[in-house]
């Protein structure tokens, strides 16, 4: 009972202030294969962002502990899983802080090679603090290895490498095929920028063509060159005016094609309504460009080499722990990720599974700050008795409102590990 009491304080502590500690981690959706001595690095770089007030707290700690200012730095390793532990495979990471208070860092080398005859696999980050301290071991979403973009029309049989709307996308530009001149579509000071060095994740959306911007409806489906789309930054909710998306084939925007977009196609970003107006960079800058009409086809626009886009599909997967409260020995990892939520049953037998990846038999679900019975049955379930809410104070009950609060997962020494998932009781 004292246990359970004073992890009780800690979880309201953290729930007053939480001092969580996230990993975010952003990636491809697919990887080009190298091929002979080549190495065609991943583009755009898988990219690590750490943030949250946990990493001031732990540093805090480690320099209290360790004198000295060196020990407490953040520094990792990335590679590709299963592939032996070498360091020859991984890159080294250091993180710099940016303005926003978050660490950064990425790996620009890393490729995969021939010999590899996968046709998926992940990416493993490892984090460390400087003083040798073991963070955890974080894997990406699954890459699919591909040889070449396809040249081929795309059928929507097969979609693997099509891409939907509502998914997200980074657009690179590469001047003659020169790895050193490629720049990345991002988002600085709430402006669009071309960055040679960060990246960022836009959602594409399909945009309904006949409706005034503000209203702008979101519609399901593949996208298809030819089609009205918005560009949501991730990041920061910033978004581009509607852009018409053309095929680019040899610097020529292909006003007539409306076949299906795939992976690291060439593509160009007309703006609507515009006269010839394309989405361009210049250097640094986002600019508007004008492309020449060709007399003799009707159906192609001639453009420059800044208004060329390649797309390729993004994901992100995030990882959120808060060890400020637990004097924890072990790595943070494997960090449980919470999907979905399945209820059954209701009034005093209700039982709530909850779904997603990296579970053990060492978790317990948490309602706000009351415990819940909890049964491990695989990496990807667990269950628990869903709590009386008399546990969250007795008058309660007299009250005609719902009450809402956060679900936690707690290992057996105090780590915990937040989500973005709540629990609602609603009076009868």
């Amino acid at each position: 009972p004292y246990q359970t009491n004073l992890l009780r304080d800690s979880v309201r502590r953290y729930l007053q202030l939480p001092a969580d500690q996230t990993v975010l981690i952003l990636h491809t959706k697919v990887a080009q294969k190298s091929y002979g001595n080549e190495k065609r690095f991943f583009c755009p770089p898988p990219c690590v962002y750490l943030s949250g007030p946990g990493w001031k707290l732990k540093q805090e700690q480690i320099k209290a502990r360790d004198l000295g200012e060196a020990g407490f730095r953040v520094c990792g390793y990335m590679g590709l899983d299963s592939m032996g532990s070498s360091l020859m495979e991984t890159q080294k990471l250091s993180f710099e802080e940016q303005p926003d208070a978050k660490g950064f860092s990425c790996a620009k080398a890393l490729y995969i090679s021939d010999a590899d005859k996968r046709k998926h696999f992940r990416l493993v980050l490892k984090l460390f603090f400087t003083n040798g301290q073991e963070i955890g071991t974080f894997h990406s979403k699954l890459i699919k290895v591909i040889s070449k973009p396809s040249q081929k029309k795309q059928s929507l049989k097969n979609t693997d490498l099509c891409i939907s709307s509502g998914s997200k996308v980074s657009l690179f530009n590469r001047l003659r095929s020169q790895t050193v001149s490629t720049r990345y579509l991002s988002v600085e000071g709430g402006a669009f920028i071309a960055s040679a060095r960060q990246w960022a994740a836009f959602t594409l959306h399909l945009a309904d063509e006949h409706r005034s911007r503000s209203e702008f409806p979101l519609r399901e489906g593949y996208i298809r060159y030819g089609s009205v789309v918005q560009l949501v930054c991730t990041a920061t909710g910033i978004t581009l005016p509607p852009l018409i998306i053309r095929k680019v084939t040899k610097q020529y925007a292909m006003l007539d094609v409306d076949e299906p977009i795939s992976q690291l196609h060439k593509c160009a970003f007309q703006f609507q309504g515009s006269d010839r107006m394309y989405l361009c960079l210049s250097t640094e800058k986002v600019i508007q460009f004008q492309a020449s009409p060709c007399p003799k086809e009707a159906n192609r626009e001639l453009l420059n080499d800044g208004s060329c886009w390649t797309i390729i599909g993004t994901e992100t997967v995030e990882y959120t722990f808060s060890e400020s409260l637990a004097c924890i020995h072990q790595p943070v990892s494997p960090v449980p990720l919470i999907t979905a939520l399945q209820l059954t049953g209701g009034g005093d037998v209700a039982m709530l599974e909850v779904q997603g990846e990296y579970f053990h038999a060492h978790l317990k679900v948490w309602f706000g700050d009351v415990e819940a019975e909890t049964m491990y049955r695989s990496p990807k379930s667990l269950m628990c008795v869903v709590p009386d809410v008399s546990a969250f104070g007795s008058d309660w009950r007299w009250l005609r409102y719902p009450i809402t609060v956060p679900l936690l997962l707690i290992r057996g020494d105090g780590l915990i590990y937040s989500s973005s998932f709540t629990f609602t009781y609603t009076p009868e």
